[in-house]
């Protein structure tokens, strides 16, 4: 029984994260039609931000300008590819990819061999309770999940913000004939989806992980099936996808015992596997919904 509310809870907290990033791939590719593969190195970004400044600027501060530094860098990216918008949504998806890579490289160089550590206030404390023991730092991070997911979804359901994100979502071309601007609400998107790339990242450095390293980027990697299986595009869609995807893989880290037969390294592949066969039951994904072409 504890280890189903121990594995319960890892999954609970690490779907969390998951749906910090998996909004944010949802969120670029419903207002730009662009799969975004540079998030990961806008992640690895605020979280190297953060290592570096908290020690001039505090925790608090040190997250506050990597956010905006992340937000920033994340729009930047985003008018360059505005250029390419003509051409389709393939090239500047693959675009992306070059971003990445360059982004990834400056920053593994940075960081070298070196685990960085973000200097946040809960440090290694833990919390007993039900028979199973958590550390400080996933609550936080539940808490701090659910206050951000709250408050978007707030808006995007009830501010003038989000009516205009799903109106030019639906149609471009009416949106902009009833007088959204859709290069500033691209834009928007862009920025908040590396805002909540940069709280993603404190939480991945903080304990019970080492802290932070070249590597950490990659955790997006496992977060984009969590957006593909909910329905890219659809952000109710990425938070269920990273819950469903976050409990398969703590399960399969606490109950490795009993798969072992399934060889090792079975958490590693989950995020996959479960995208595999929901897309193969429902291929628009758990919330997606069917694109119909009249021709």
């Amino acid at each position: 029984m504890n280890t189903l509310l121990q594995t319960l809870f890892n999954g609970l907290a690490l779907g969390s994260v998951y749906a910090l990033i998996a909004l944010g791939f949802s969120l670029v590719h419903k207002a730009s039609h662009v799969v975004n593969f540079a998030h990961g190195s806008l992640l690895l970004l605020g979280g190297y931000l953060v290592t570096v400044l908290h020690e001039d600027l505090g925790f608090v501060g040190a997250v506050a300008v990597a956010a905006a530094g992340t937000a920033a860098a994340a729009m930047l990216e985003a008018l360059v590819l505005r250029r390419l918008r003509q051409s389709g949504s393939a090239v500047p998806t693959i675009l992306t990819i070059g971003v990445d890579i360059l982004l990834l490289t400056e920053l593994a160089r940075r960081i070298g061999g070196d685990v960085l550590r973000s200097g946040d206030p809960w440090g290694a404390e833990v919390v007993s309770f039900a028979g199973i023991t958590v550390p400080q730092t996933r609550i936080a991070c539940l808490l701090v999940t659910l206050v951000l997911v709250g408050g978007f979804f707030a808006a995007f359901r009830w501010s003038r913000w989000g009516l205009a994100m799903r109106a030019l979502s639906l149609d471009e071309e009416a949106a902009a004939l009833m007088g959204v601007r859709g290069s500033r609400l691209r834009m928007s998107a862009w920025a908040l989806a590396g805002l909540m790339a940069t709280t993603a990242a404190v939480f991945l450095a903080a304990f019970p992980t080492p802290g932070l390293d070249r590597t950490t980027g990659h955790i997006a990697l496992a977060a984009f099936p969590a957006a593909v299986l909910g329905g890219l595009g659809s952000v109710g869609g990425a938070l269920l996808g990273s819950l469903v995807v976050g409990m398969a893989e703590a399960a399969a880290v606490g109950y490795q015992q009993h798969l072992d037969v399934l060889g090792g390294g079975l958490a590693e592949i989950v995020p996959y596997l479960v995208m595999v066969l929901v897309l193969m039951a429902r291929p628009q994904g758990l919330l997606g919904s069917k694109e119909l072409t009249r021709v």
